[in-house]
């Protein structure tokens, strides 16, 4: 599976080890994220390409991870996207709900609050866990993508 990647400077650390991971799962990664730690540089650029990779790939169904120090910034940026559903995941729980209730296409990782082995669980469960497909699930779906 193609996973699309991105940080700041906050998460770079984590961004490398996670990259590490899904590389050493079998996944391509597509690394959209800072490549240095340089203190200076602003979550939206990051996020924006990382979206916009996503969106202009031939994937069917693009899937991302984005992360910053407290995944909140990472997780409303992505969202001004007509097409993306991100997620500010902080537990294993939430990776399940966010991809099971809500067919999240972006999961959002607080590098602050997450230890790498953590990350690691929230990411496996996140990328394995369907969409239900419920009726109110997607119901709900359609109704996010009329708002304007």
């Amino acid at each position: 599976m193609k996973i699309f990647l991105g940080s700041d400077h906050n998460g770079l650390e984590l961004k490398n080890a996670l990259k590490e991971f899904l590389e050493r799962s079998g996944h391509q990664v597509i690394d959209e994220g800072s490549t240095k730690l340089n203190p200076e540089d602003d979550f939206p650029v990051f996020a924006a390409k990382t979206v916009n990779a996503m969106l202009g790939s031939d994937e069917a169904d693009p899937l991302g991870i984005l992360i910053c120090g407290s995944g909140q910034g990472m997780c409303m940026a992505a969202n001004r996207y007509k097409g993306i559903r991100s997620a500010l995941c902080w537990n294993v729980a939430e990776a399940h709900a966010a991809r099971n209730d809500d067919n999240s296409n972006i999961l959002c990782l607080s590098a602050r609050s997450t230890s790498v082995a953590e990350a690691e669980k929230i990411v496996s469960v996140w990328l394995t866990t369907p969409f239900a497909g419920a009726p109110r699930f997607i119901r709900r779906l359609k109704e996010l993508d009329q708002l304007s």
